[in-house]
């Protein structure tokens, strides 16, 4: 974890990061199209102070400088991060040359094995260890004959093509966890059919933080856009099945303009 201060400093920290992260992605250590970035800054002693204030004063503290940097209209204030907007204009083709869209950077602070990150929404420091996280998705990834992670992503390409009606995407990860189960069938088609219904079902569920150290991560969704996703999951599983059926009549190029429209002009047609 790379440590942090909220102060003009910070562009560094973070530019630093965000060169490594698109020549990562250029040079192929990103399997995946990269757009959005999360960039989790602990802070030290000197900073401490902001933990026995609210939430909301260290992510201003953090967009000050940003904003300096990238400009007022790029920067703005999340639940628990501060989000930069790097004004990449994404084509028709979703290609974005590489760069980064967007960053969100996250304020911590040690706490142990674990760090605490703000939230301002509950006016209250949760808990959170992404490195559990990581082990999680290894772990699952591992039984899964070690395609858990692909499914994943392609879940997360459907949710950014179809305006991100699960939000955070995080929570499609913490789904999978448990609605995943191995072994791997060997058919991505029918997994993805099953996954956008089993998710479409379950997408009301509380789904718990997966450290087991923070409130639900389910609970960043509102009723009304759990229905929405609910209504999008399904909808894109029903999409699943018409390019199954299509493959199974021998009407390969259909099925895979079905699966294209599905997941996106990044998906190949051969």
């Amino acid at each position: 974890m790379r440590r942090c201060t909220p102060t003009p400093r910070l562009y560094s920290h973070l530019r630093k990061r965000h060169e490594q992260v698109e020549y990562a992605s250029k040079t192929g250590f990103f399997r995946s199209l990269l757009k959005d970035v999360d960039i989790f800054c602990v802070l030290g002693a000197k900073e401490i102070w902001y933990r026995s204030e609210h939430p909301t004063r260290v992510l201003k503290a953090f967009e000050k400088p940003l904003a300096e940097k990238f400009g007022a209209k790029a920067v703005s204030v999340q639940r628990r991060s501060v989000t930069v907007d790097f004004g990449v204009v994404v084509d028709a083709e979703d290609n974005t040359d590489y760069r980064v869209v967007s960053m969100d950077v996250v304020p911590a602070f040690a706490s142990g094995d674990n760090y605490e990150i703000p939230d301002q929404q509950t006016g209250k420091w949760i808990k959170t260890n992404p490195k559990i996280h990581e082990k999680k998705a290894i772990d699952a990834h591992e039984a899964y004959s070690d395609e858990w992670k692909g499914l994943v992503r392609m879940m997360k390409y459907w949710n950014d093509h179809h305006d991100k009606p699960i939000s955070p995407s995080f929570l499609l990860e913490v789904m999978a966890l448990e609605c995943l189960h191995p072994p791997f069938s060997g058919r991505f088609d029918y997994e993805f059919q099953a996954a956008f219904a089993t998710f479409g079902d379950r997408i009301f569920d509380t789904w718990e933080d997966p450290a087991q150290l923070g409130p639900p991560v389910s609970d960043m969704m509102t009723e009304g856009e759990k229905k929405a996703a609910a209504s999008a999951l399904r909808s894109a599983s029903r999409a699943a099945t018409l390019a199954i059926d299509l493959a199974r009549q021998g009407r390969n190029g259909d099925a895979l303009q079905a699966w294209r429209s599905l997941f996106g002009p990044k998906f190949p047609l051969s």
